[in-house]
């Protein structure tokens, strides 16, 4: 079944001085999605991400967003219309606490004025939603471990209510359990109604989350299709998993 398209990138180039880091992509995303975003180190994925939420500006090409060009936008303003992520590394104001980082997000990332009393009733509830420590939401963010900030990360993005997630390897730096829980909570964002595009390199998650998947390699797209689709692709298998690969793993 088809459902409506939520966003679009079109013919996306963007360099870094001489390198180019992404070239000449296009892919859409369609709404209540999760697409997997992979590919080598360096492929471009993370640029890609940062390009879609304007932390950097494409050098050709356009994005929509609902219908709607995006491409001269900048990130307040996007996040403002529903897009919202996490970044690779995990990120948090360190001397406030959890609670107060992810109100931040409350009050600054979506229309409309919002008192500091019900931000921290909704910051409250999503750091729930994320199955972040009760008793730690009044901890300062500098004495919170990696699995802690990633949930404080993602509370602050849910935050913002959007329509599109954008999620940087989420699982990284976690061990096998807290894994797993990241995992669930991903899918329980995707009963929300909420489109997800994530960057993974665990195919084993990937092949496990997503309903497409895009492969990037350096910068681009080499392959999309559904998880079986693209993990018998024979350039993907040449570019990115190798001759003998296990997508279990």
């Amino acid at each position: 079944m088809t459902r409506p398209l939520l966003l679009s990138v079109e013919k996306v180039t963007k360099s870094f001085g001489g390198l180019i880091a992404v070239k000449n992509v296009d892919f859409q995303v369609e709404q209540k999605e999760i697409v997997g975003l992979v590919g080598p180190n360096g492929a471009g994925k993370s640029t890609l991400l940062k390009i879609i939420n304007r932390f950097y500006k494409q050098d050709t090409g356009t994005i929509k967003f609902e219908g709607k060009d995006i491409s001269r936008l900048n990130s307040h303003q996007v996040c403002r219309m529903g897009i919202s992520g996490t970044a690779q590394i995990a990120q948090a104001f360190p001397d406030m606490t959890a609670i107060e980082n992810v109100s931040i997000g409350v009050l600054f990332g979506k229309p409309g004025r919002t008192s500091v009393n019900e931000a921290k009733k909704k910051a409250i509830e999503v750091l729930r939603f994320v199955e972040f420590s009760e008793n730690k939401m009044e901890t300062l963010a500098k004495n919170l471990n990696i699995a802690e900030l990633r949930r404080v990360q993602l509370a602050k993005a849910l935050a913002t209510d959007p329509k599109l997630l954008l999620l940087d390897e989420v699982t990284t730096g976690l061990g096998h359990i807290e894994g797993e829980r990241a995992i669930e909570i991903i899918r329980k964002i995707r009963l929300r109604g909420t489109t997800i595009l994530m960057v993974e390199h665990i195919m084993k998650i990937i092949m496990g989350l997503c309903d497409k998947v895009i492969v990037l390699d350096h910068g681009e797209k080499i392959a999309e299709g559904t998880p079986k689709e693209v993990a018998n692709n024979e350039a993907v298998i040449r570019s990115y998993l190798g001759e003998s690969s296990d997508c279990s793993k």
